[in-house]
């Protein structure tokens, strides 16, 4: 099973809802693959419109009047970043072929060990027939970066016309998941948030999931997972279906930006190697299922199991840490997210919103609870949004608008939910916890006052930044801008060009100015030590025994974890490794002190 291997050891996962909407039409053409949300497809309409304007293409407007608009939307939008990205490929492979200048710079920023960049520099020594060979080899050598979509499983929201629900075929991510179905594109649907079994099952309705007569797949699916135990379980599930999982993109529990689903104290490199050792036993065993769940269809299965690719993305930040995942774990590319944020080439964030990422430090970051979802989110002090929301719970006018949906998942007053972060929520919470009042102490009515009250509107915070910077009107209620940072954000401190960022990832300079960054895997255990910290301390009164059985196994995990760093570090005579055993010692005393109460 050979992999097909990519022009670049890194790609761009999905932040947010804008942050990456564009990536593919700003950076595809350099063969670097990155990921969209279709989550927002009110956001999806508005920038088809813009970039249907910059790119002179027609654009025909898809209202709400269209029974099936939010898929159609979607698919119209992919379609579009398709046929923009081919033909800025095509320019540049034009240009490379053309100047030498440009061929030298795009050199600069390719991968050290590639092939490709040895067989390129050989050209730059070329007389005469330097156009018509680089072009030639470039037709053969060079692929557009692709255009990937992600889905959060859970954004599942049943809809309704006039108090009527809708078939399952409109929730918002089985019409997410028909958009991209539909689409002309030949790239890969990454689902994050864990298992839907009804989404999962939706996915037979589409051909391009299931092999071509040559055996290719033209849309793969990724699934993002947090374990070994999760990726046998959602491989297996969606093999028996005659669905292949192509690619199982590894992410840090805590380490990471946006929503964190922490593990039960399981860390990133034992997480690793965890795959790495079963990696074929993983193959061979979804293989054998999936055989079974064609042949059912009475689709032909390959002989040989398709390809898989294990990845990995959370915290990454230097050179040194891109290769050592790459190899010691044999990862087939490392996500860098976090730090695109500062590359105005890659992302879409508005001015303001840069500046304030690149002065965070250490202490702006923090895990809050301001999602709707009720998952601990990672987000920085200071936005716009925080700004706003703060100023409505002074004028006790806590809540939003909610003008998008996405996330009214609760069904607590309905079928057809509300979101917690919603004004009409809060206001009945708060209500039901004024009659209360008299009954607690002044702490805990606080505590629970600003438990109702920090959740935030990120529907409309997460999608805010694109339409600031490419000057978009916005309308409705002021949220300002949402942010999800990776605490990783503290240690760089300036915006940079793509080939900066790119030259730092393959190691041929650096764009860290703070000597002081924590290694990757250090800096994750800390994460687990203080949110185990803070569960304990934040108990409310009633302790179970199947809790003190959660806390337990997830500090011995956690010490499992160190020891394995502890034996991992050992063998390297590096300055970097001796610093990570004392701080390894460290977090090991850090955790010993942890107490555990009991019943």
């Amino acid at each position: 099973m050979a992999l097909t291997k990519s022009l670049h050891s890194f790609h761009i996962p999905v932040m947010g809802l804008a942050y990456t909407i564009d990536s593919p039409i700003r950076v595809a053409q350099y063969g670097i693959s990155s990921v969209v949300s279709i989550i927002d497809d009110e956001l999806i309409e508005k920038m088809n419109a813009f970039y249907s304007k910059k790119f002179n293409l027609p654009y025909q407007e898809i209202t709400k009047k269209a029974q099936d608009y939010r898929a159609e939307r979607i698919t119209s939008y992919l379609n579009l970043a398709d046929t923009i990205v081919k033909e800025k490929f095509s320019n540049f492979k034009a240009e490379l072929s053309e100047s030498k200048a440009a061929l030298e710079h795009f050199i600069t920023t390719l991968p050290n060990t590639s092939d490709f960049k040895e067989g390129l520099s050989n050209f730059l020594q070329e007389g005469v027939a330097f156009k018509d060979k680089v072009r030639s080899y470039l037709e053969t050598h060079l692929k557009a970066g692709t255009i990937d979509v992600n889905i959060m499983t859970k954004v599942d929201k049943d809809n309704f016309i006039k108090g009527e629900q809708l078939p399952t075929e409109y929730n918002d991510a089985h019409a997410s998941l028909r958009g991209f179905a539909n689409s002309n594109l030949s790239s890969s649907v990454v689902l994050s948030a864990g298992m839907n079994p009804r989404l999962y099952s939706y996915f037979e309705n589409f051909k391009d999931f299931f092999p071509d007569a040559n055996g290719e797949l033209k849309k793969k699916i990724i699934l993002k997972v947090s374990d070994y135990r999760s990726a046998i379980i959602q491989g297996k599930f969606l093999a028996k279906k005659g669905l292949w999982v192509s690619e199982y993109r590894i992410e840090s529990g805590l380490n990471c930006g946006g929503h964190a689903f922490a593990t039960e104290g399981f860390l990133l490199g034992p997480i690793l190697e965890e795959f790495k050792t079963k990696k074929i036993e993983l193959i061979q065993d979804t293989h054998e299922v999936y055989v079974k769940g064609l042949n059912q269809k009475e689709i032909d299965a390959p002989q040989q199991p398709l390809e898989l690719k294990i990845t990995v993305q959370g915290g990454v930040g230097t050179a040194e840490e891109h290769h050592f995942l790459l190899e010691n774990y044999q990862v087939d590319s490392v996500g860098w997210g976090t730090p695109f944020l500062l590359v105005p080439e890659a992302t879409s964030v508005d001015q303001q919103t840069r500046d304030l990422l690149r002065s965070a430090k250490e202490k702006d970051l923090y895990l809050s609870g301001i999602s709707p979802l009720g998952v601990p989110f990672n987000t920085i002090k200071g936005t716009t949004n925080e700004f706003h929301k703060q100023k409505r719970i002074t004028n006790n006018k806590a809540g939003s608008s909610c003008p998008k949906k996405f996330l009214a998942l609760s069904k607590a007053f309905g079928p057809e939910g509300i979101c917690t972060a919603s004004k009409k929520y809060q206001d009945v919470k708060l209500q039901e916890l004024e009659t209360k009042k008299a009954d607690v102490s002044p702490t805990i009515y606080e505590n629970a006052k600003a438990k109702i009250t920090e959740k935030a509107c990120l529907c409309v915070g997460l999608a805010n930044a694109s339409y600031l910077e490419n000057n978009i009107d916005i309308k409705g209620q002021e949220q300002g801008v949402v942010i999800c940072p990776g605490p990783n954000v503290a240690y760089f401190d300036k915006e940079v060009s793509l080939s900066e960022m790119m030259k730092h990832i393959n190691g041929n300079a650096s764009v860290l100015s703070n000597v002081d960054r924590p290694n990757m895997f250090v800096k994750e255990l800390k994460m687990y030590v203080d949110y185990l910290k803070n569960e304990i301390d934040t108990i409310s009164e009633d302790l179970t025994a199947k809790q003190i059985k959660k806390w337990t196994a997830f500090k011995n995990n956690l010490f499992d974890g160190i020891t394995y760093y502890e034996d991992l570090f050992v063998t390297a005579l590096s300055s970097e490794y001796t610093t990570i055993q004392k701080e390894l010692q460290f977090y090991k005393d850090e955790l010993t002190l942890v107490s555990i109460p009991q019943l």
